[in-house]
């Protein structure tokens, strides 16, 4: 008979379907993301680090440890191993001109909260749009971007990425809004100083009671975000984000999302964009 063991799974480090399940009941319970059982040996191969580098001997004693030991700072890194960061600038790029048609329309500062920031591609992304839409002048704008894995929280923090990342915007732009690395820095580019102070990253978990947010906000980026939560999980959080969004604000969905089948709350404005349902009298 053939074995159904991963080939990436051999000797002491072998993860049971036991296992697996117990792992997965982890990180539903600390995060909300929901592993289905094909995910097996993503998740042997993302976690068997933490399990060496905690010195175990097998996947049992790691999730012993995590058990025993809620507040250890290990919960943090067994979360950023099993979340997913796929992110570019500009990704989904028919929403920014839309982003920016909604903020040249207010008055005020113009907030945004980007809340899966990962290595800070679409909050930079965001924060570039605002800039060329209203300007740089303290006050006209700001983002706040969150993300659970602070390991790509760090890395967004400072903005630092490849020049060729960011072909898409003309040399002026990159002049305005980068500095580029020379020496054993070239090839890289920086996040320049006036762009950086409209952008407060910070540690967030969505599943937390305190999102952090100290103002309602004019447009929610939460793309991609859905698809890893039950269904259970995602209409509780978009009923939370009607809080936090302003009247006549927006709410940017991933490609593959379809929110209008998971709330009454929201309807759709157009290309995954939403906007607050109009209340019945």
């Amino acid at each position: 008979m053939a074995s159904t063991r991963p080939a990436a799974q051999s000797g002491r480090y072998e993860l049971s379907a036991q296992d697996f399940q117990k792992i997965a009941t982890l990180i539903y319970q600390r995060a909300g993301i929901v592993l289905a059982a094909h995910k097996q040996e993503m998740v042997y191969n993302r976690l068997l680090r933490r399990v060496r580098a905690c010195d175990f001997t097998n996947f049992s004693q790691y999730i012993q440890f995590l058990e025993k030991h809620p507040q250890s700072d290990e919960w943090q890194q067994f979360t950023n191993a099993l979340t997913t960061n796929l992110t570019a600038f500009f990704r989904e790029a028919h929403h920014f001109p839309i982003l920016a048609e909604h903020a040249r329309s207010h008055k005020g500062c113009y907030t945004l909260w980007c809340c899966a920031a990962s290595t800070g591609e679409e909050p930079w992304s965001l924060a570039i749009t605002l800039a060329e839409t209203l300007g740089l002048a303290p006050g006209r704008f700001k983002i706040f971007a969150s993300d659970i894995d602070t390991q790509v929280l760090e890395k967004g923090k400072q903005g630092i990425y490849p020049q060729e990342a960011l072909s898409m915007l003309t040399p002026e732009q990159l002049q305005r809004y980068f500095f580029k690395g020379t020496g054993n820095h070239s090839g890289l580019v920086r996040v320049r100083p006036e762009l950086a102070a409209t952008v407060d990253f910070y540690p967030l978990n969505l599943l937390a009671q305190d999102w952090q947010l100290k103002e309602k906000v004019d447009a929610i980026f939460c793309r991609n975000v859905m698809i890893y939560f039950d269904k259970k999980t995602q209409q509780t959080l978009l009923h939370r984000m009607v809080n936090v969004l302003q009247p006549d604000g927006l709410l940017f969905a991933g490609h593959s999302e379809n929110l209008s089948q998971l709330s009454t709350d929201f309807s759709l404005l157009g290309q995954t964009v939403y906007r607050l349902a109009e209340r019945k009298k």
